[in-house]
């Protein structure tokens, strides 16, 4: 399989960030509102595809000044030798 060029990044990072992070959090909330009841994967992927739907749009713009943030108070990693 053919990777992606390194100008795809901006966007693939946060995709597969946000899929990952909404998948997650929105399983532990649909479960801790309404237990393993019968119907709680058709509301977790209903839960799911709507907090994607605003998490990706949303890291796209934020994981940038985040970046900025974080290093302001880490030291960047050393050179590979």
């Amino acid at each position: 399989m053919s990777k992606l060029p390194p100008r795809y990044n901006a966007i693939a990072m946060p995709l597969v960030l946000s899929m990952l992070m909404t998948i997650i959090v929105s399983g532990i909330s649909t479960v801790n509102a309404l237990g393993f009841a019968p119907s709680w994967m058709g509301l977790w992927f209903k839960a799911w595809l709507l907090s994607w739907a605003v998490a990706f749009p949303v890291m796209v713009f934020v994981l940038p000044i985040a970046r900025r943030i974080v290093a302001r108070f880490v030291m960047p990693p050393p050179p590979p030798r």
